[in-house]
């Protein structure tokens, strides 16, 4: 361990590390290079010509946003705020969810809990692509055996429920299978000291396992984020593409095939989506390093 410690922080690892990052930035940069560059600019030359000619405008995102051109009416800000609405509730139903789930199957001993994990386990082998029709068909027309209906119809058309419902089911088992390793790894001593001192377990799941599964979360948060917020295929299935419901990524769909030749608005409306889970990103990047115990126990 110590050798590969070692590896990982020499001089020529960090040189590695730092010529990745820049490599790994340039697409980005060039994004945003071109996003603010006049169409002519764009037509023109490439975008690195920015820092020979910096030439920068804000007036490629005002017409993303608002108002559309081309031949394509609306802006992009109805969307912004619908993938806001999707992505948020999305990434909190499955992490409320599965952190209960979690810590019942960690410390809530019951006959059959090993069973329940290890079949929350196994659902994370379901295929998303597969389960989307049989599910869109639940939504619109219930659940029927034989003349028999057993579930009726939602008649969740036109509203956010269906990609909620869709992405919180396919969160859940991993979400929960993550989380039960993270809890289940929390010293016994202190949740028996917990008990002792008559702690129900609402209590110890609020006072205790939650603060100590800060980091978990805030991590399992952030990819659930980023899974939600760029997803199409759900969103497509379920909201369709109407300004109601439809996300962020829907309309980046229709721009890039209404606006072939026009880079600087499509760079525009791909920067727009990249602001968002960067913001995310950085927000909480402070709980991946933050110690799993510190400051929990003493001695």
């Amino acid at each position: 361990m110590g050798a590969v410690r070692k590896s990982f922080s020499s001089p020529v690892a960090s040189v590695f590390v730092i010529a990745v990052t820049v490599l790994w930035t340039i697409p980005t940069l060039g994004l945003l290079a071109t996003s603010l560059r006049p169409k002519q600019d764009v037509t023109d030359s490439g975008w690195w010509e920015v820092f020979a000619h910096p030439d920068l405008i804000l007036s490629n995102y005002h017409t993303v946003l608002f108002e559309g051109g081309f031949g394509v009416s609306g802006g992009l800000m109805p969307y912004l705020v619908n993938s806001l609405a999707i992505s948020i509730p999305a990434t909190i139903f499955p992490l409320v969810i599965a952190a209960m789930a979690a810590y019942a199957l960690a410390w809530v001993r019951f006959r059959g809990s090993d069973t329940v994990f290890f079949v929350i386990f196994a659902l994370q082998v379901v295929p998303l692509q597969m389960a989307l029709i049989p599910l869109l068909q639940l939504f619109s027309g219930g659940a029927h055996l034989g003349g028999v209906t057993i579930l009726p119809s939602l008649d969740l058309h036109g509203t956010y429920a269906p990609v909620w419902l869709a992405h919180t089911m396919f969160a859940l088992p991993l979400a929960t299978f993550l989380l039960h390793n993270f809890i289940s790894q929390l010293p016994r001593d202190l949740m028996e000291a917990a008990v002792v001192d008559g702690a129900s377990h609402f209590k110890i799941f609020r006072s205790i396992v939650l603060p100590l599964c800060t980091p978990a979360l805030a991590s399992f948060a952030i990819f659930e984020f980023l899974w939600v917020w760029n997803d199409l295929l759900v969103a497509l299935t379920f909201a369709g593409g109407t300004p109601e419901v439809a996300p962020m990524t829907v309309r980046l769909a229709q721009l890039s095939g209404s606006f072939g030749g026009r880079w600087e608005l499509l760079t525009a409306g791909a920067f727009l989506s990249l602001i968002v889970p960067l913001m995310v990103f950085f927000g909480l990047q402070r709980y991946f390093v933050r110690g799993l115990l510190a400051g929990s126990v003493k001695g």
